[in-house]
This record gives structure tokens, C-alpha cells and sequence, in this order.
């Protein structure tokens, strides 16, 4: 029988070959140090076999096989058996959309189509574009297409460089050129813009899996369907089903394979305005929608005028940011996808039999107008009707194309599949991969499932949407780090605060770019925001630190694809970019940025426990992102994926002196004390009264447990509480944290006087 999921903790695993491993024996000797810090189930990130060397699993080669690098099957068995030994289990992320095709000769079922093309036993388990060019699989992966030139036989392979490719049986003989014509596969310019197979995303080392194909979805299945069968785990991540042809049917099918008891969640990206699918056989999300649920409640709305002034002084109208999302998804459509785009043409002339100029824009223009990441579930039916009418009225010149998009689409067959997997690819490169970069209004709003557009979130969206929740998805999983956000939750809590001090921020910025110009005044207010976000507090500029920030600089200024780019990077720019950042490191507004945090820390700290002790206890299923029990100054990946120093954590859970682990604690082992409270009892606001009352949020679950922060705080530093309470139902409370006991409307200046948080459990009859 499955464990019941009350919380999960992530884990990172990885093999030494990644440069420092974390394995299924690592896991299992910090297995003590979770059951203590209160966590239900392990949290593992994919574990079936990936490239060698893999930083973080989700480039699988063999999904028939548990990775030899993290333990193995037999690894995985005693992690589970060890878990349950203390009454602990196991949840596992799986990724069904595709597998690592980066190094060939390590995937046996893309090798094997490689060598043997369409009489492959495994040719139909890709999602291969067949028809385009001569029939051969067409691989972008060589710097240009003179490379070919350069291709060497090697026995029964071609080489090149690091690069190895299968020589079909009888084809061997001649050049390496002359070896290459004959094969199965052509190798092309990375540069070309074409691609021989669906990819996840725009990431040519990663291909599409056709899991609508019982076969294929037997096969990769088997060893999942092992572990539920072997009882060694209770539920499973799934990774980006919105990537496959039919994700509503996938996981109806993954049910029916893993059980009714199995905890389910998905990777599902939802709109502001979206909910996720009510007929989905799944538990929830992976959280990302709370995430900015909660983040949002800490943003102060008063700093808004100011914080959009300064993002206008770049010469950007903030209003005009819709327009720009909406031709960035063009410009990834058409530039960045082209090679899907023309696929996705080629069905619509396929299905129609009919072929016009502008289609090709007329698709682009309806996937800007979709704002959501597919539209095809059954609760989203209104979306893309309004998508078309809204392209035809700003563009009715693409009528006529529309037309046929309309008709290919009608059926519901391949182009009405390849459409709605377009449109998520083209969502994700638009907005987390380019505006997101872009956008320096406040940055800590632009994140994963987010809409910066949307300074922050009022306290009656929060609890409406919480109180939904714990009706409709009670089991969902909550969060406030993954290993995909764009910066830890403990940093986007510390930009957060920016927005309670917007003119002061702007005072700073005006003489910081005096004093040390960035190359480019968009970049600049982008990452000052981001080097504040990681500034130590002790002000001490390490290597590490310097390392990370110019590779996040880099990273940052190149997926903003305004000055620079990975596809083509600008040297000259790049170069002033590491410059203006080692004048700051180096120079005297290290200082002043030392100052700025010591002065807001404070506030800093109230925010971070705030929004970790709501991520806790609002419904759901709350997760900890490994190492996010102590304060963690992460940015995006590779940052995020650093090793965790467990001795130093193992030491504030027996101390509990550290107030981060304080509340973690204390509220996973509440969690695991009152299942039923948190996992089936309801969400209701306890509102608060008083001249500071906008500065609290509470909230009761069941009977037995309310949840009190405080926020914006920099606001409360000149007048006090004064006289605001906070309505306890009826009853004697006990602080978790504190010891304190209240009963009554009790003052806010009592209820957090040890703590900017409170967490109480009623203790009377």
C-alpha cells in the first residue's frame, strides 16, 4: 500500500562523472536527517539511465535501465527499503516526452535507427520527419556543413571529433564523406535552422518520444511500472507531458498502469488565468502556480510607479510589454522553431490539399495570440476560437490562410497535434527564455509560471485561490524552488523587498551607473537587481562568488537576445559586460551594496520565513528544494544544482537556532503529526482589524492549526502595529515556533514578537 505523501524533499542525484556525485547511497546516509526534519517522501530527480555524465538525468538514453552512475536498480531498492524502514518514501521524476540523443552511441534506440533507418525496430518510436529533404534524418549537429568533409571511418562508425555515428551494415566502403551519403542520416550545419525530428523545445540533443504508440509506451514504462509493481515508490513527477501529442491520454494510461493509489503530479505551466485541467487522473501540479501565489503576496503594490519609472528610463514604455511577448513568440516561431514550423505547414497543406503564401505567418501570428502552453484540454475550448478571432482582426489579410489552419486542425489529427505542441514550445522560448530577460522591472516576478506584468498578488486573490485548492486539488504540490526556477526563493524574497523601497533602489542605481556605467543600460538594471539578490552579508567577494556572477552575467545578457546571443555571440559586448561587473566586485560600491543589504535584512528575513512557512501549510503538497531548509542564495542552472552542505544543515536541526530551519521543522513534523489537518482539512482566511492589518496574512486549516506572517514590513519601521489584532477562533493557541500561547484577538505586536511569523495549533478541547 502507498505511503501517504505529506511533504517531499528534492534531491538532485548525479554521478561522480558530473564532477561531484550524489547518489542513491548519499541519499540513504542523510535518510535520519529527513525523517528528523519531518519530510514524508524523497523527492529524486530522473534516475533511469542518461548520458554519461549528466548534471541532472533528464537526457535519458536507456529508460529501460536505473542509471549504474547513481546505484542502480539494486541502489534504488535499498534507498526504498531504507526509507520505509522509517516509515519514509520515495516519489521519482520521470520524463516520458524524450531522451538524450547528444552522444548516439549511448542510446540504443536511437543508434539503432540511425544504422537502420525506417526498418529500425525502433524507427516509429521517434517522432521523425521522414519527409523532409531526401527521407534521411537530418541532424543539425555539426558547425557547418563542410564539416562533412571532415568525417573519418572508424570500423563500423563515423567520427568526428567527440561526435559518433553508425555505419548501416554493407555501406562501409570509401571516404568518410562517401560513407556519410549512404547512410540513414544526414549530417547538416548546426546553423541551417533544420532539424530531422521533433525536439524538446529547441534543444537538438533531446527528441521526441511518440508515447501515443502503445509499443513505445509499454517499453519505456516497463522499469517505472517495476516500482510500483516492487512497491519501492509512491508516486512519480512527470516532466513536460504538454510536449507529447496527447497528454491527457498519456497519463489516463499511466494511471491505469501504476494504480489508483499512485500520487501523480505535472509539470504543467498554467496561465494566471488558466486552471489546470479538472479531468486530468492526477493530483495537481509541480507548484509552480502557487509559487506565484505566494511570492506575490510579499510584494508591496506601492512600489510599482516607481519601479516601472526606472525600468522606463531605458526608453521601454512598460504598457508596451504585451507587444513585445507577443513578437518574441513570432520571432521563436518563425526563427528559433522554423524547422517545426515548417512541419507543422507541411500537415496543414497535407490535410487540406490546398497551399497559400502567408501561411507560414498565419500561424505565427495565432500562436502570439495563444496565451497559454496548449489549448487542446477540454476546459481551454474557448482559447484558440478567440486566438483565431483575434488574429483576423488585427491581420485580415491572413483570412484566407486561417481558413486553412481552421480546416487542418478540424479532425483533431497530426497538424491540430503538432500545432499545440508548437505553441508550447514557442510559449516557453518567448517568455521564461527571452522576456523574462528582458523585463528589469522587478525580476523576482519573472519566474516559471509567472507574469511580471502583474505586480504581485492582493491577499483576496491569495486566499481565493487557496481556498480553491484545498476543494478541487488538495493534493497538489506546492513550492517555492525547483531546479528550473530563474533564482531561489530566499533571492527573489530579497528582490522582493526592493518593491517596499523603490525610490531608495532607484537613488542607489542612479549613482551606482554614475559611478560604473553597464555597457547597457537594460542589462545593467537587470542584473543589479541580481547581484543584490546573491550580496553577502559580510560583503566578502569570493572566487566562487565572482565566478558565479559572471556566468550568470553571460548567461542572462545571451538568453535576452538583445546585445548578445548564443547562437551568435558579440565578444566586444560580452567583454564590457565582465568588466563593468569586476569594476562593482572590485570597487567601492561593493561597499555600498554591503550597506544596502545590512540596512534591509530585516525585512529581508521577515519575507523569507513569510513565504516559506505559507509554502508549508497552505494546501497541498508542500516541497523542499534540497538545501532551501537553511537560507540559499541560488540563481538559475547550473547555480541551482551546486552541492548542499548537509553537515552545516544537520547542525541547525539540532540546534533550531537558525529561524529558517526553525520553521521548516516545525512545520514539516506539524504536517506529519496532523494528516488529516493538512492533507483534508479546508482553507479559511482569518482576517485581521486594525490600522496595520494589510500587513498580515493568516489563514486556518481544519479546526486545529492557523498560520500567521506579517509583510511589507520597511512600512511598519515608522508607525508600529498600534493597535491591530489578529481574530483566533475560539480556543487556546500554542506558537509552534515560540511556545507563546494566545486565545482571543490577539495583538499583532504580541503574536510577533519573537518572530515576523506564528504558527499555532489549537491545545484546548
Amino acid at each position: 500500500m502507498a505511503l501517504p505523501v505529506l511533504s517531499t524533499y528534492r534531491l538532485q542525484l548525479r554521478g561522480a562523472e558530473s564532477g561531484f556525485a550524489f547518489t542513491f547511497a548519499d541519499a540513504e546516509e542523510l535518510l535520519d536527517y529527513f525523517d528528523a526534519l519531518g519530510v514524508s517522501h524523497l523527492y529524486l530527480s530522473p534516475v533511469l539511465t542518461a548520458v554519461r555524465g549528466s548534471t541532472h538525468g533528464y537526457d535519458v538514453v536507456d529508460p529501460t535501465t536505473v542509471s549504474a552512475e547513481l546505484g542502480g536498480a539494486e541502489g534504488l531498492a535499498r534507498l526504498s527499503a531504507a526509507a520505509r524502514a522509517r516509515g519514509m518514501g520515495l516519489v521519482i521524476d520521470i520524463v516520458p516526452n524524450h531522451v538524450g540523443v547528444a552522444r548516439p552511441e549511448q542510446n540504443p534506440w536511437w543508434w539503432d535507427v540511425l544504422k537502420h533507418g525506417r526498418a529500425s525496430r525502433y524507427a516509429a518510436y521517434f517522432d521523425i520527419d521522414w519527409e523532409l529533404g531526401d527521407g534521411r534524418i537530418i541532424l543539425p549537429v555539426l558547425g557547418s556543413d563542410h564539416d562533412v568533409a571532415d568525417l573519418a571511418v572508424d570500423g563500423d562508425t563515423l567520427r568526428l571529433g567527440d561526435l559518433v555515428f553508425p555505419i548501416s551494415p554493407g555501406t562501409g566502403s570509401g571516404s568518410g564523406a562517401q560513407v556519410h551519403d549512404r547512410q540513414h542520416y544526414r549530417l547538416v550545419g548546426w546553423r541551417n535552422g533544420i532539424c530531422g525530428y521533433r525536439r524538446f523545445f529547441s534543444i537538438t540533443s533531446l527528441a521526441g518520444l511518440r508515447q501515443e504508440d502503445r509499443t513505445v509506451f509499454e517499453a519505456w514504462h516497463a522499469e517505472p511500472a517495476r516500482w510500483f509493481d516492487a512497491r519501492l515508490v509512491d508516486g512519480v513527477r512527470v516532466d513536460h507531458p504538454d510536449g507529447l501529442s496527447d497528454p491527457q491520454g498519456y497519463l489516463e494510461r499511466l494511471r491505469a498502469l501504476i494504480g489508483p493509489d499512485a500520487w501523480i503530479v505535472v509539470e504543467k505551466i498554467l496561465a494566471v488565468d488558466e486552471s489546470l485541467e479538472p479531468s486530468l487522473p492526477v493530483a495537481g501540479s509541480t507548484g509552480y502556480d502557487a509559487l506565484r501565489e505566494i511570492g506575490g503576496l510579499f510584494i508591496d503594490p506601492t512600489g510599482e510607479p516607481a519601479l516601472t519609472e526606472l525600468f522606463e528610463t531605458t526608453g521601454v514604455d512598460y504598457r508596451a510589454m504585451p507587444v513585445l511577448l507577443a513578437e518574441q513568440k513570432e520571432s521563436a516561431a518563425a526563427e528559433t522553431l522554423g524547422s517545426e514550423l515548417a512541419r507543422l505547414c507541411r500537415c496543414v497543406v497535407s490535410a487540406t490539399g490546398a497551399e497559400h503564401p502567408l501561411l507560414p505567418d498565419a500561424v505565427v501570428a495565432l500562436l502570439g495570440q495563444v496565451g497559454v502552453y496548449r489549448s487542446d484540454y477540454p476546459g481551454l475550448a474557448a482559447i484558440l476560437p478567440v486566438a483565431l478571432a483575434q488574429t483576423h482582426a488585427e491581420r485580415p489579410e491572413l483570412d484566407e490562410p486561417l481558413e486553412l489552419v481552421a480546416a487542418a486542425i478540424a479532425d483533431d489529427g497530426e497538424a491540430a497535434v503538432r500545432l499545440q505542441q508548437l505553441c508550447g514550445a514557442v510559449t516557453a522560448k518567448a517568455t521564461e527564455d527571452c522576456l523574462f530577460y528582458r523585463d528589469a522591472r522587478l525580476v523576482s516576478l519573472n519566474e516559471v509560471g509567472g507574469n511580471p506584468r502583474y505586480f504581485g498578488v492582493g491577499s483576496a486573490e491569495f486566499h481565493h485561490r487557496a481556498a480553491t485548492r484545498a476543494r478541487h486539488w488538495p493534493h497538489t504540490m506546492t513550492t517555492l524552488s525547483t531546479h528550473d526556477t530563474k533564482r531561489g526563493e530566499d533571492v527573489r524574497a530579497r528582490i522582493g523587498v526592493l518593491s517596499q523601497v523603490p525610490s531608495l533602489w532607484a537613488e542607489f542605481v542612479a549613482r551606482w551607473e554614475s559611478r560604473a556605467p553597464s555597457p547597457d543600460l537594460a542589462t545593467g538594471l537587470f542584473l543589479w537587481q541580481n547581484i543584490f539578490g546573491v550580496w553577502p552579508l559580510d560583503g566578502r567577494v569570493t572566487t566562487t562568488l565572482r565566478e558565479r556572477l559572471h556566468a550568470y552575467a553571460e548567461k542572462a545578457a545571451r538568453e535576452a537576445d538583445r546585445r548578445t546571443s548564443w547562437h551568435d555571440p558579440d565578444t566586444e559586448f560580452e567583454s564590457a559586460l565582465h568588466r563593468w561587473l569586476d569594476d562593482i566586485l572590485d570597487g567601492p560600491i561593493a561597499q555600498e551594496l554591503t550597506e544596502l543589504v545590512a540596512e534591509l535584512a530585516p525585512h529581508i528575513d521577515s519575507d523569507i520565513l513569510g513565504q516559506k512557512l505559507v509554502a508549508l501549510t497552505v494546501p497541498g503538497i508542500p516541497d523542499v528544494y534540497q538545501g532551501t531548509e537553511l537560507c540559499d542564495d541560488s540563481l538559475v542552472d547550473p547555480d541551482n544544482r551546486r552541492p548542499v552542505d548537509y553537515g552545516a544543515r544537520r547542525e541547525a536541526l539540532t540546534s533550531l537556532r537558525h529561524p529558517k530551519m526553525a520553521v521548516v521543522a516545525t512545520a514539516l513534523q506539524m504536517r506529519r503529526a496532523r494528516p488529516a489537518t493538512f492533507l483534508h482539512g479546508g482553507y479559511r482566511p482569518v482576517l485581521a482589524s486594525g490600522p496595520a492589518s494589510e500587513h498580515v496574512v493568516a489563514f486556518r486549516r481544519g479546526d486545529d492549526v492557523v498560520v500567521a506572517v506579517s509583510r511589507w514590513t520597511v512600512r511598519l519601521q515608522g508607525t508600529g502595529w498600534r493597535d491591530t489584532a489578529v481574530a483566533l477562533p475560539p480556543g487556546t493557541w500554542s506558537d509552534a515556533l515560540s511556545g507563546v500561547r494566545h486565545s482571543g484577538p490577539v495583538p499583532a505586536v504580541e503574536l510577533f514578537a519573537e518572530l515576523p511569523v506564528a504558527l499555532l495549533e489549537r491545545i484546548d478541547d
